[in-house]
């Protein structure tokens, strides 16, 4: 092939590209442009440059919520309702596992992607670190800042909301007034946020029927069941709450579980508290408020297999009972009771006894509470923990706590004088004078900001000691001062509600742990202190429960506000992807909170409801005149004044 010759060539000349090229072009333009804006009238120019600068303004006005909105379509966000609420925002869970497939995600962010498929042994993450010691805010800074830098996603979804990483200042601003925070909230904050407790149940109760089904608990991340009676109880722990949050294709199912499968005539031991708070009063609860007769049949039945519990040289019921064969006994280590395991059974066989008009279930836990209000041991009203069921008498006598083994004894005081429709002066007496007793030797504050606590009592030595247990308090000073008792009761409640909610909110997950220390010397610079083996959570429900009563009676919604972080935090670092809530080892790790696999049966029974109650503004769903709860959250009817 011969090379082209000059004459193959065409010679092209371009307007304005002649001298100077692309220079020249852009010059040439400009004043082409120039010459244009001049010919304009001065009217012309005056609206042309006010129609620029209010798009100027108008595009810095909406700046923020434009980024936001794409920010949110950029992570996935399926939540419509979170850009509404006050305070801060959650990244969405982590995708079913078959969605987690299709997502391409960076190299190093799947190699530590911690999902339910991918790690069936979750161990304890403080031990994969190599470090037991405190998670003080500097490493906590640390791990965001290297969170957000690569992206990780644990076991149960992203780890790192942005905006709390970099420390948003709308993520932590609260306002005290009522009607400040009412004006705040979108007019459709009530449903939406109803409609997440519902789906945090079903998405709790969908785990439970495909791993469990009929069976006590839910172990959601290895997709099995642990039983303890055998008797279904987170089954019928739920049934009043499904049936409060209008869930009627799950409450029928499950009451085709009761009318054709539950039996009691089985050769098993059940813990009298715990099947009387759960399953008996679960039955009656249900009962009151469907008016089914079958959930009645059932509650005749497991109350009349307990009774043998009383059957002791004192009165003061065993611990354990075989309801199949009627033979009750202490545990095997002792034949001592706990004081909240026989003080805190007395509504449900009082109400039993009401509906069957059998005088046995009321004369037997009344007798308890009688020897009680008699026996010597006590300080001030406040209770050992221990009672001896052969002679009656407090045993471990000197320890005083409203913590684990004595906390309901004196919430069921109050609620057994309220049942009654306060009658009873000497359940009044015991609970006021407990209630000083709290004052006097159990309350202190901490340092450095004063936070409101209840400590322990042992052998005349104060210990700064609370369980979570005890946030029970503060709902029941509440009901108690609705109910005529002194105001002073309600300015307590506030003060420990307030303790509660630091609880949550000093640790690193929003979750509270199951016991805390505070520092009471001086230069503390921090109020709250968590031990290692005290960092769980259970998904207990005291603190919403008492969030619950503080609104229901001051109409504070900040109250309102402290339970939505609280359930947010619950689906941010508890929630399975598979179904199913699970306790988690360590409220200190956000990063990797350590799944204990274990969703007690309180969470549908109690945690939940009382959110739902407490999102609520509506005074007569469950109206705290007309009912009273048991330690189980399961509403009993108060007894007509001529009862």
């Amino acid at each position: 092939m011969q090379p082209p010759s000059r004459q193959d060539y065409v010679s092209l000349s371009l307007p304005g590209l002649e001298s100077g090229g692309y220079n020249n072009s852009k010059q040439w333009r400009r004043q082409s442009c120039w010459r244009k804006w001049k010919q304009l009238s001065r009217l012309q120019r005056s609206l042309i440059l006010c129609i620029v600068v209010l798009l100027f303004i108008f595009g810095l006005a909406t700046y923020p919520t434009v980024t936001e909105h794409l920010r949110g379509l950029g992570d996935g966000e399926q939540d419509t309702d979170s850009k509404d609420i006050p305070g801060p925002t959650f990244p969405p869970l982590l995708p079913e596992p078959d969605k987690m497939a299709q997502s391409a995600l960076p190299e190093q962010t799947s190699q530590r992607k911690l999902s339910t498929e991918s790690r069936p042994v979750l161990h304890n993450h403080l031990q994969r670190r190599g470090n037991a010691s405190e998670v003080v805010a500097e490493n906590k800074a640390a791990v965001v800042k290297e969170d957000l830098e690569e992206g990780v996603t644990g076991w149960h979804g992203p780890l790192v909301d942005t905006n709390q990483a970099t420390g948003g200042a709308k993520s932590k601003e609260k306002d005290d007034s009522p009607d400040d925070q009412e004006a705040k909230l979108p007019q459709d904050s009530e449903a939406s946020r109803l409609e997440e407790v519902r789906q945090a149940f079903r998405h709790a109760w969908n785990g439970y029927k495909q791993f469990s089904w009929g069976h006590d608990e839910l172990r959601p991340i290895s997709k099995t069941y642990s039983e303890w009676f055998g008797l279904g109880l987170t089954l019928i722990d739920a049934l009043d709450t499904m049936w409060l949050l209008g869930l009627k294709e799950e409450f029928e199912e499950a009451r085709a579980w009761v009318a054709t499968e539950l039996t009691f005539d089985k050769n098993v031991d059940v813990n009298l508290f715990e099947s009387t708070i759960r399953i008996l009063g679960g039955l009656l609860s249900t009962y009151h408020l469907t008016g089914d007769a079958l959930f009645l049949d059932k509650a005749k039945d497991i109350g009349s297999r307990l009774m043998p519990a009383f059957n002791t040289p004192s009165k003061i019921p065993y611990s354990d009972v075989n309801i199949g064969k009627g033979i009750a006994h202490p545990p095997r280590w002792t034949s001592d009771s706990t004081l909240s395991e026989v003080t805190s059974i007395q509504l449900e066989f009082r109400e039993l006894g009401r509906l069957t008009q059998d005088p046995q279930y009321e004369a037997a836990v009344d007798e308890v509470m009688k020897q009680i209000h008699k026996l010597d041991g006590k300080q001030d009203g406040l209770v050992p923990m221990f009672i001896n069921t052969n002679n009656g008498q407090f045993t471990h006598q000197g320890v005083y706590t409203l913590g684990a083994r004595a906390d309901s004894y004196y919430e069921y005081l109050l609620k057994q004088w309220i049942q009654g429709g306060k009658k009873d002066h000497q359940l009044l007496e015991d609970y006021l004078q407990a209630i000083e007793g709290v004052k006097k030797n159990l309350l202190q504050k901490s340092s450095p900001h004063g936070l409101t606590f209840v400590g322990e009592l042992s052998h005349g030595q104060f210990s700064p000691k609370m369980d979570h247990l005890v946030c029970f308090l503060p709902g029941t000073l509440a009901l108690g001062a609705h109910n005529g008792l002194p105001a002073d009761h309600m300015d307590l409640a506030k003060e420990l509600m307030e303790t509660c909610y630091q609880m949550y909110v000093q640790m690193e997950t929003g979750l509270s742990p199951e016991i805390v220390h505070f520092n009471m010397h001086e230069g503390s610079t921090r109020d709250i202190e968590v031990k290692l083996a005290d960092r769980h959570n259970l998904l207990r429900p005291e603190t919403v429960e008492s969030l619950f009563y503080l609104y229901r009676f001051t109409e504070d919604h900040k109250y309102q506000e402290w339970g939505w972080e609280i359930l947010q935090n619950f689906n941010k670092y508890t929630k399975v992807p598979s179904g199913g809530y699970t306790s988690i080892n360590n409220v200190r790790d956000p990063e990797y909170p350590s799944p204990r696999d274990k969703m007690e049966s309180f969470f549908l029974g109690e945690t939940l409801k009382y959110l739902y109650l407490l999102f609520s503004h509506d005074p007569d769903l469950v109206s705290l005149d007309q009912y009273v709860f048991n330690t189980e959250a399961h509403p009993l009817p108060i007894w007509p004044t001529a009862a």
